[in-house]
């Protein structure tokens, strides 16, 4: 009898599949007794692979053994008296996505205790070089299907059309980003740039299709990055550089909240990232760098 080894593979991804939705749904169990959103906290454990995001810490946070050591941790703290309080954010700011980390209890502990070593952007960089190794494990081809859902997702955005003044080349990644001052987002960029060309050929078959998707998607990219610009009063090339890492940030939430929940969040994630740095690339994100 010859062994079915697709039917056996797609069995023990469907099974790995309902451990991560379990292990994840044990964590947001935990977290009930805090301010967080139900979405804030599926995407924070899921882009986590549940695992502590210290650099060469693997331990798992949320099996039924070790759940008690699932840490969220403020990156910027919740209360005054905190680590790295600021006292410009708001509570649902304090408590959303962008300034959670999950660690492990000693790695929670040890961040604490050595704030001056562990400030703001370093907590930072750790959680999106952990998430980037995540991602890593999708399946490419899975991860295709996903990219091609969300283009046409964020194609639909009800938002403000701008200008026709359309650039459709891309500039050095490593000169645009040294001219926008990108340090955070930076391993992002080095890293998801490769996946430009994967994006390309999706690009393709929609411009072989006569649809307008792809340039809706760049337009509405780029006004979501006008928009943050007027919120943030961005006036120079010197503010964009004070706050690249800000600007990226938010309009990479702004994304994601126009996306529905019918997909898997870390593939959501993985999508997101793909399609932003590609539009930095087409220079629909922060400034094209001088002659």
């Amino acid at each position: 009898m010859k062994t079915n080894y697709k039917k056996q593979l797609k069995s023990l991804e469907e099974l790995k599949k309902i451990n991560l939705t379990n292990s994840i749904q044990r964590g947001i169990n935990m977290a009930k007794s805090r301010n967080y959103t139900s979405k804030t906290l599926k995407r924070l454990f899921a882009l986590s692979g549940n695992q502590c995001a210290f650099p060469n810490c693997n331990k798992e946070m949320t099996n039924k053994d070790n759940a008690q050591d699932s840490n969220i941790c403020h990156i910027e703290a919740k209360n005054s008296k905190g680590k790295r309080y600021n006292s410009n954010m708001t509570d649902s700011q304090r408590d959303d996505y962008p300034n959670l980390i999950v660690l492990c209890v000693q790695h929670h502990d040890l961040i604490d205790n050595d704030a001056d070593t562990y400030v703001v952007e370093v907590l930072k960089e750790m959680k999106q070089k952990h998430e980037i190794e995540i991602t890593k494990k999708l399946s490419p081809l899975k991860t295709i299907s996903v990219i091609d859902r969300v283009v046409h997702k964020i194609s639909e955005i009800d938002i403000e059309q701008i200008g026709s003044s359309e650039i459709e080349f891309s500039f050095k990644p490593e000169d645009k980003i040294q001219y926008n001052n990108i340090k955070i987002y930076k391993p992002l960029f080095d890293e998801y740039k490769i996946y430009s060309s994967k994006l390309n050929a999706i690009y393709d078959e929609i411009d072989a299709e006569g649809s307008l998707k792809k340039i809706m998607l760049l337009r509405n990219i780029k006004s979501i990055y006008l928009k943050i610009k007027g919120q943030l009063g961005i006036n120079s090339q010197a503010d964009i550089q004070n706050q690249a890492d800000n600007i990226i940030e938010q309009v990479e939430s702004e994304l994601l909240n126009k996306i529905g929940n019918d997909l898997d969040e870390e593939n959501i994630e993985f999508a997101i990232k793909v399609i932003l740095v590609d539009a930095f690339m087409r220079c629909k994100i922060l400034e094209e760098p001088l002659p």
